[in-house]
């Protein structure tokens, strides 16, 4: 840790994993080669390298002291509201200009996309914190931004779109008007996909621009791990124990973030890691329903396909306000440590999430983003009667380390439904994900799951 208390280095799990990860499979287009995406060297390093300590740079660790080393408190307000046996602590990431923890790795990227002379970053965004993060970080490091963002997540969430534009980026609700991939898309599609596949190619006809992304690469966890980093200090000048450790996940920077740091940690010293459960949303449950299998990241059909936990790329998303966990796959770290049972997973509607989001916030005096609220929502299960899981009932026995990955306060409107009893929950089609699913090419020895409690353990 550097004098301020803020990480100068972050940990990777890399070191740590059994075996590496399985390659990715680059398709091949008509014209021989698939989208290039301008990634600078270090990012590739980042990602492949079984280094475990990596340097922070001097200015991203000055930048992170602006909001840096983050509160982790213990929730008794909460426990009380949730009945809950055992403590439950709560790491908070939602105190910065993006309102989240996409912050900690958009800084990084943009200092090390800069450095590489790009003069230009264009992404995808779903709740708006991933493009509110790239805005800021671009806007500190002296780039153009241009982001698009789910246009459904946009029009309940203006405010999202004024804030990025305040920070000097460009925002375009998707589906556009802009690209092939859109024009070739669905009609009614409305995904974090397809607006990924947006900012791919429109990056890649876009002189002195590249594409970034914010959330599933194995270099963006790396970023994230300041949070678990500073999290195991915190609760060690606590004194606290526990035995489970809980995130929300859409592709899965944030629970890689608070809980692979302590997977690390207990490989490092030989010792048992604690329950790593990563609560999804029950609109896209990979983890819980999905298949091990290639799939590609994005709309355009033309980047890697990465070894992934899917419901398939092709699945139309049921609607919600949880437009952060609306995508179809698991980071390839996170889905090759679910293979081998070294993280759990659990599945929340958003009525459940919102409804701790609602608890916490009366308990706590910190409203949360629905994503988070489906962290808080597992939490609270793991700490009371036990939850729905992957391997059957996970139950914590001493304490639950939480990270509540972002504030709610451009998502009042999703509570104000909840308060109205108008929220509602939509199922899979269990049919449509079978469909998703059925084409795609399974990782050797995976098979598909067929529920929340199926599947391997921890």
């Amino acid at each position: 840790m550097s004098p301020a208390g803020v990480p100068d280095r972050w940990r990777s799990v890399l070191p740590h994993l059994a075996e590496p990860l399985p390659p990715d499979h680059t398709p091949q287009t008509a014209s021989g080669s698939g989208v290039q995406v301008n990634l600078p060297m270090e990012l590739v390093r980042q990602s492949v390298r079984p280094k475990e300590f990596w340097d922070i740079p001097a200015e991203v660790v000055d930048a992170y002291r602006a909001f840096r080393p983050t509160p982790l408190w213990r929730a008794k307000g909460f426990e009380r509201a949730v009945g809950a046996r055992v403590p439950v602590y709560v790491k908070y990431e939602g105190g910065n200009i993006s309102g989240s923890h996409k912050l900690n790795t958009a800084l990084a990227q943009a200092y090390y996309y800069a450095r590489a002379g790009v003069k230009e970053l264009v992404s995808g965004t779903g709740a708006g914190q991933w493009g509110t993060a790239l805005a800021a970080a671009c806007a500190l490091f002296g780039m153009k931004c241009t982001v698009f963002m789910v246009g459904n997540s946009l029009r309940r969430k203006p405010y999202r779109g004024t804030l990025m534009r305040t920070l000097g980026a460009t925002v375009h609700a998707s589906p556009t008007t802009l690209t092939e991939v859109a024009k070739q898309a669905e009609a009614g599609v409305n995904s974090l996909s397809l607006a990924i596949g947006e900012a791919v190619e429109y990056a890649s006809r876009t002189e002195g621009a590249a594409f970034c992304i914010g959330s599933g690469e194995t270099y963006s966890i790396l970023h994230q791990s300041v949070i678990g980093l500073e999290a195991a200090d915190q609760l060690a000048a606590l004194d606290a124990e526990f035995d489970a450790v809980v995130g929300c996940v859409g592709a899965g920077s944030n629970f890689g973030g608070i809980a692979l740091p302590f997977f690390a940690s207990a490989a490092e010293a030989g010792t048992e890691p604690p329950l790593l459960v990563a609560a999804e949303s029950s609109t896209t449950p990979k983890l819980t329903r999905g298949t091990y299998a290639y799939d590609r990241t994005d709309a355009t059909g033309t980047g890697p396909m990465e070894a992934m936990y899917t419901i398939g790329s092709s699945y139309p998303i049921p609607d919600s306000h949880s437009a952060g966990l609306r995508f179809h796959g698991a980071a390839k770290v996170l889905s090759a440590m679910r293979h081998r049972d070294e993280i759990a997973a659990t599945a929340v509607g958003q009525v459940q999430a919102l409804d701790a989001g609602r608890l916490f916030t009366r308990g706590e005096m910190v409203l949360p983003a629905p994503e988070s609220g489906h962290a808080l929502a597992a939490a609270a299960s793991l700490a009371g009667g036990g939850a729905e899981g992957s391997n059957g009932l996970l139950r914590a026995e001493k304490g639950v380390v939480v990270c509540v990955s972002g504030h709610g306060y451009l998502d009042l409107g999703a509570y104000q439904q909840l308060l109205d009893g108008e929220l509602t929950d939509e199922a899979p089609d269990p049919q449509a994900l079978r469909l998703a699913m059925g084409g795609l090419d399974p990782v050797d020895g995976a098979r598909q799951l067929t529920g929340a409690g199926a599947g391997h353990g921890r």
